[in-house]
């Protein structure tokens, strides 16, 4: 079973939390403790440490939570009903391999308990293992990457945080629908590597593009089913990462916009949070982060593709070559586009979807644009 992966927490910081008052997390939140786990099935999300960088050529020391976890149990909730449990740590295995493998079990056995992990590492390879806990549960997947980099690497190289996106798109068993790239600064990524994201029809989203309007990034959210996040898309000032320092990129109330987003998507089951560097500085920052997930997560409003299209407008329109066909919601005023189904094709969908899109979108549509993000999916469909 999945979960024998798991160490529970220290007697010491169970102590912490003992000392906390009743009305912050620490006292709302179930612990894996040495005599006590969590009864799964009473939880909604639970958080899991993972103590394995060797994927990070930049070689912090040995993985810490501890001040992670501090920070976030201090911290008060909101009007939340949400049933949290910390499960405790993945210990590093062996083997990088082993550390995968056990990753791989305990989230693949959370996610069909419909229970969404919060997995925070370790190095951002991590997220390959998290990709594969999949492989079971026979669904095309959307990755979205939080990152200054794609992390292509060479095929070659061995697995690492900076390489882990080549295993994805490479290796069989191929569930890869889609990957989205929210924060990417084109200097740190070869004109090779931005041209490979539009030959497969991924997306990518620039720090300056996101920054401006950081709505943009909400459809793509929306449609997400892993979330992988490295702390070094966050500028250092306001991250405390010195050690990989990185003077451009995302603020602290961007970042934790970006995770509220990514946690109110009902579709998203799995949010990492990668590349910790053990500071007191970044646990602070780490901890919000979370709060945020999951005061996005208390706010979903079981909209596609669990509700009934009898709650939408729909709306018809008509290009030269192509008629569109656009939901908006009763409820959230959100939109979708509708995605056909292509007959006589070896496409991925097999039935009509709706793509998550803006308002903007369905504008552009009325002035005879078509939205690039419906297109690569159309284009997906039909290779």
């Amino acid at each position: 079973m999945g979960f024998d992966f798991l160490s529970p927490l220290e007697d010491g910081f169970i102590d912490f939390t003992s000392g906390l008052s009743s009305q912050q997390l620490g006292s709302k939140i179930v612990l894996h403790s040495e005599k006590d786990f969590p009864d799964t099935e009473k939880i909604n999300l639970a958080i899991v440490g993972v103590l394995d960088n060797r994927g990070d050529n930049a070689q912090f020391e040995e993985v810490d939570l501890t001040e992670i976890r501090k920070e976030f149990y201090s911290l008060f909730p909101g009007n939340w009903d949400a049933s949290i449990a910390d499960l405790g740590n993945i210990e590093a295995g062996n083997s990088i391999e082993d550390t995968y493998f056990a990753l791989q079990m305990v989230v693949a056995e959370l996610i069909k308990k419909k229970i969404i992990p919060i997995v925070i590492g370790g190095s951002q390879d991590l997220t390959y293992a998290m990709y594969r806990a999949y492989d079971g549960l026979e669904q095309m997947v959307n990755l979205v990457a939080i990152d200054n980099k794609f992390d292509f690497g060479k095929p070659e190289e061995p697995i690492s945080a900076g390489s882990y996106l080549s295993k994805i798109v490479i290796q069989e068993p191929n569930n890869l629908f889609n990957y989205s790239n929210i924060g990417y600064q084109t200097y740190y990524n070869s004109q090779e590597e931005i041209d490979l994201i539009e030959k497969l029809f991924f997306d990518a989203y620039r720090l300056g593009e996101v920054s401006n309007n950081i709505s943009i990034s909400e459809p793509v959210f929306r449609d997400a089913d892993i979330i992988s996040l490295d702390l070094t898309a966050i500028k250092s000032c306001d991250s405390g990462n010195f050690i990989t320092f990185t003077p451009n990129g995302f603020n602290g109330k961007e970042i934790c916009s970006l995770s509220r987003y990514a946690g109110i998507s009902d579709k998203v089951s799995l949010f990492g949070i990668f590349n910790h560097n053990n500071s007191k500085q970044e646990s602070v920052l780490v901890a919000q982060i979370i709060w945020y997930f999951i005061e996005g997560f208390q706010y979903r409003s079981k909209e596609y593709p669990f509700g009934s299209k009898d709650n939408y407008l729909k709306y018809m329109v008509q290009l030269e070559d192509e008629e569109l066909v656009f939901y908006k919601s009763d409820k959230t005023e959100r939109w979708w586009i509708e995605i056909p189904f292509i007959s006589n094709v070896n496409n991925k969908l097999k039935r009509n979807t709706l793509l998550p899109c803006s308002h903007e979108d369905y504008l552009a549509a009325c002035n005879n644009e078509l939205p690039e993000r419906w297109w690569k999916a159309q284009r997906k469909n039909v290779i």
